[in-house]
């Protein structure tokens, strides 16, 4: 059994210990699935002033739904469109202070005002996208780019996709 407390500190800290935990997570475990449905728990549980976290991956084409903790959810998204479309043509990740001045957002939870998007690059590859949303303006900073980035490569490596 795993039970994880919402991990304190500064960002640098949090992102540290959410990492160790997402190793913890993924040892001995290679399902894409399985492990992006932790991580989107850890995530969703280890973060404040979250309210989704989840996946899109990479088919057909376009971003379809995959693990997520929050509301139901936009379940298909072409690629370039809102958010994580733009993340995923851009192979690179976008951070959204407001979503109402983001061009083209997709509105899945109309309590979201600031996203984090990170592409899932797996040998030269878009396999899809990590989304983070808050109901906080502003909420997202370099800091939790680049600690969400880690935590997406880690699910990477961890995992063995199609």
């Amino acid at each position: 059994m795993f039970a994880a407390e919402r991990p304190t500190g500064t960002k640098a800290e949090i992102y540290r210990e959410l990492c160790l935990q997402a190793r913890g997570l993924f040892e001995r475990e290679r399902d894409a699935i399985a492990n992006a449905a932790n991580l989107a728990a850890l995530i969703f549980g280890g973060l404040e002033d979250v309210n989704w976290a989840g996946f899109y991956f990479l088919k057909g084409g376009e971003l379809v739904l995959g693990p997520f903790q929050g509301n139901p959810a936009c379940v298909r998204i072409p690629i370039g469109k809102g958010v994580c479309g733009t993340a995923a043509q851009r192979k690179e990740a976008v951070t959204v202070p407001d979503v109402d001045r983001f061009p083209g957002h997709i509105a899945c939870d109309a309590a979201s005002r600031s996203e984090v998007v990170v592409p899932l690059l797996g040998s030269g590859r878009l396999l899809g996208v990590l989304d983070i949303d808050s109901p906080k303006r502003s909420r997202f900073s370099d800091e939790d780019r680049s600690g969400l980035e880690t935590l997406a490569g880690l699910w990477v490596e961890s995992s063995d996709y199609p």
